[in-house]
């Protein structure tokens, strides 16, 4: 089993990826052009180092099509790991006891200066039961030439790479306890209130209510009163606070600079708390 990395995250908005895209472009994100899967879902992305942050929805010509086919929450709804590169890694998923659905592929053509080609995926996505009440999927990328490329890492922003992924749990470590069979004790920190998957360059952060609140204050949406599992917060890393600043700042997005933060609110993302740190 491949060490924990994050390959991208998932903010996932219905019908609204015009209205989103206006959004994270006010926030500070260059945006890929739109991309379209051959399932029917569409997205844009914005490209940082070795990681990605995706808006997923579906135009609304797809909807009959598209519009069950993800099954997530909307705002922040999937987390990405990298897997191994063959075939076989669901197998190694279902020996150490962690459930997963059959693996898929598919693609989406990409318009680069050569011509146009298509950017190639296998996903595995672990079982409902075990995903946070959102997705958490594994994602091969055959073409990752197609996906991290030069020209689209340059974020106004500063934004070089997925700093935290923050999910609420009532109990942290029977959310965790899925993802310790996958990478063992040694990935982990106990953190006050809750636990730590360290993935690289980035950590994972399942944390209480409380917790939650304290590391992301009123930048978080709506907890769930029943202390059922919920995606809530993203940070990011960026190269300079004072870009990021400036980004929201040109973007006319509210924001809360705290200590060596900046934080923006659920209801400016499209539904979840949004941080950046140098």
């Amino acid at each position: 089993m491949p060490a924990p990395r994050f390959d991208h995250v998932v903010i996932y908005v219905e019908d609204q990826l015009d209205a989103a895209a206006e959004t994270y472009a006010k926030l500070g994100f260059q945006l890929t052009e739109r991309g379209h899967h051959t399932m029917g879902s569409s997205n844009n992305l914005a490209i940082f180092g070795t990681d990605y942050m995706e808006l997923l929805g579906y135009e609304p010509a797809n909807a009959a099509k598209a519009a069950g086919l993800w099954q997530m929450p909307v705002g922040l709804g999937g987390l990405v790991f990298k897997p191994g590169p063959d075939a076989g890694f669901r197998d190694a998923l279902i020996e150490r006891g962690v459930p997963a659905q059959p693996s898929r592929e598919f693609s989406r053509p990409v318009d680069v200066p050569e011509g146009q080609r298509d950017a190639a995926f296998r996903v595995t996505h672990l079982d409902d039961s075990i995903a946070f009440n959102g997705r958490v999927f594994f994602c091969h990328h055959f073409t990752p030439e197609l996906v991290w490329r030069k020209e689209w890492q340059d974020q106004p922003n500063g934004v070089t790479s997925i700093a935290e992924f923050v999910v609420v749990s009532g109990d942290p470590e029977k959310s965790a306890a899925p993802y310790r069979r996958l990478y063992g004790d040694a990935a982990f920190e106990s953190l006050p209130g809750g636990v730590a998957l360290n993935a690289g360059q980035g950590r994972l952060l399942i944390l209480k209510p409380d917790a939650a609140r304290q590391h992301l204050g009123d930048a978080l949406p709506a907890l769930p009163a029943d202390g059922a599992e919920k995606m809530v917060g993203l940070v990011l890393r960026t190269s300079s606070l004072a870009k990021a600043r400036a980004a929201l700042e040109e973007g006319k997005v509210p924001f809360k600079a705290e200590g060596n933060r900046l934080l923006v609110a659920a209801p400016e993302t499209f539904g979840l708390a949004l941080g950046f740190v140098e």
